[in-house]
């Protein structure tokens, strides 16, 4: 049974929800589950913008097929050629042969590398700044590329003021029904989620999110219609602003997130202490992370989130803790910047753990190292706290008095 809702008085959402799902590119956890947006435009000319995964590729026929209602559809516009988008091109050719396929130059590579489906006489190639009327509508189409995907473009309905954003301003979770921002509390139930979807799958990219940022801001924008995730119909300027701050690399928070790694529990006092320390010093926002147990996608999104990181580890085979290494590796492929980190070493013979992250993190852009880092030799000593205090008191004080 079908399964839409309008938009606006002549677009619909097609698309649906895949809570089977575990790992989203097989990679990030998603417990919520993942929304898969579609959007189809009735005009003069039937219009769908991108499809589904196969996941959900029976329901999403069905939608399409209700929202026709006898009618065939007469183009298919791709915004984005990554499977989870583009999955249905076969099916729909099959059930509307006479559908005209809309991309640019880098598109149709794509359709034959994945696919290697006959499309000769189905083609329309667009470029950066071309139109295409559809009826009474006029539909603009604005180069994104690797945001997150080289291929990725936007479109643009100047009649109805819609942005069909790709990928962009997306988030990991299913949709309940409610599918706009106005139906949903999204700083309560979406904005984590949609900061983890943001740094680490268009994280890397913060130059090229400003790029398309400059073109489409000055744009009358009414709605954003992503590929995952709620519908943005008011209140554009909270995500956007969003997206402006994270390709900026900027905290949105002033705070303290500590990731520590432990063996034995020692590491992870020394964290905990550290904690408590810096609350009673006034620090309202702190983050504690025990990255054995966390994802290394939620470690990331928090590194976006603070202005103060502190890193703690024990030596292991005379190098970094291997999930401290991983994290690391990712903050730097990620392009994180723009931060104060503070390190907490531990060893029990050779201590070099402190050494290692502190040479990591020098490999990062506009990264602040305080030289007040701290090492313990297998456990946390009371004579110590003193020297702790100093760290805490430089944390505090550039925390607390930039708040």
């Amino acid at each position: 049974m079908y399964c839409f809702r309008k938009v606006t008085a002549d677009l619909y959402w097609v698309g649906g929800s895949d809570r089977r799902l575990e790992r989203f590119e097989n990679m990030f956890p998603v417990p919520k589950g993942i929304a898969y947006n579609s959007y189809l435009l009735l005009d003069e000319k039937t219009v769908l913008f991108d499809t589904v995964d196969n996941a959900i590729g029976r329901q999403f026929l069905e939608n399409v097929e209700g929202v026709l209602s006898g009618r065939v559809l007469d183009y298919l516009i791709i915004n984005h050629m990554e499977p989870d988008h583009c999955s249905l091109i076969a099916d729909l050719l099959l059930r509307y042969p006479d559908m005209q396929i809309i991309g640019n130059a880098k598109t149709f590579p794509m359709i034959d590398q994945f696919y290697g489906m006959d499309i000769e006489g189905k083609k329309n190639i667009i470029k950066e700044g071309d139109t295409f009327s559809c009826g009474k509508h006029t539909l603009h189409f604005i180069m994104a590329p690797m945001v997150h995907w080289p291929e990725v473009m936007m479109t643009y309905d100047e009649t109805d003021k819609v942005l069909f954003s790709a990928d962009a301003f997306g988030t990991f979770g299913a949709l309940g029904g409610n599918i706009f921002n106005d139906e949903i509390d999204f700083d309560r139930d979406w904005l984590d989620e949609s900061r983890r979807y943001y740094t680490n799958i268009v994280g890397k990219y913060g130059v090229q999110v400003q790029n398309v940022l400059k073109k489409i801001c000055p744009l009358k924008i009414h709605y954003i219609c992503s590929l995952h995730g709620p519908i943005w119909r008011n209140n554009l300027e909270y995500i956007l602003d969003k997206y402006n701050l994270w390709s900026r690399y900027e905290p949105e928070v002033k705070g303290v997130m500590i990731a520590y790694a432990s063996m034995y529990g020692n590491t992870e006092n020394a964290a905990d202490v550290l904690a408590v320390r810096l609350a009673c010093a006034g620090v309202k926002n702190i983050a504690v992370h025990d990255i054995s147990g966390t994802h290394v996608s939620e470690l990331i999104s928090d590194s976006f989130k603070y202005s103060h990181l502190v890193l703690a580890s024990p030596t292991y085979n005379a190098g970094i803790y291997p999930v401290m290494a991983n994290y690391l590796d990712d903050m730097k492929a990620l392009n994180i910047q723009n931060r104060t980190v503070a390190v907490l070493g531990n060893g029990t013979w050779a201590p070099m753990s402190a050494k290692l992250i502190e040479a990591k993190i020098s490999e990062m852009k506009n990264m602040t190292l305080l030289t007040e880092n701290f090492a313990i030799k297998s456990a946390l000593k009371e004579t110590q706290l003193g020297a702790l205090d100093e760290l805490v008191g430089k944390l505090a004080g550039e925390i607390v008095g930039e708040a």
